[in-house]
């Protein structure tokens, strides 16, 4: 025993103790599930607007979010190079 507790203080005590580590572990999970989604939703949004999907790794990066959101902002989006690209094909 340690000093002066009882056997039901220790056992609440591990049983605390093992519901802090399976919290933690969800979280862990469920923040690794987010992370996951974000890159796949931004994986979408960079193939569709023309670049290549895997910009979106680019989240990964402690300011990748900015960093993406400044390329989507104020580059030029290969799809929209292509339309007007079409645009200006003279008539068949």
């Amino acid at each position: 025993m340690i000093s002066g507790q009882s056997e039901g203080a220790q056992e609440m005590g591990a049983a605390i103790g093992a519901l802090g580590l399976v919290a933690i572990l969800v979280m862990g999970v469920l923040i690794v599930a987010m992370i996951a989604f974000a890159i796949f939703l931004w994986w979408r949004i960079f193939s569709r607007a023309g670049y290549s999907g895997a910009m979106a790794l680019l989240l990964l990066l402690p300011a990748g979010e900015l960093i993406m959101l400044c390329i989507l902002a104020f580059g030029r989006w290969p799809t929209l190079r292509d339309l007007e690209r079409l645009r200006n094909l003279p008539p068949r």
